[in-house]
């Protein structure tokens, strides 16, 4: 698989879990500040989390 598939399926994964954890914070508000930035950093961490694991292979 390339390097690009690998990075957007990191920044859906990383962007959903991290969307999730901020509207969990929110008490259930998916359009939260919490949820927004959660996903923001979830998208980053899915970035360099695929990219780093594309190396490896």
């Amino acid at each position: 698989m390339s390097t690009k598939a690998l990075v957007w399926i990191g920044i859906f994964i990383g962007s959903t879990i991290g969307g999730w954890l901020g509207a969990l914070l929110a008490h259930g508000n998916w359009l939260s500040w919490q949820s927004i930035f959660g996903g923001a950093i979830g998208s980053f961490a899915g970035i360099y989390a695929s990219f780093k694991s594309s190396q490896l292979f």
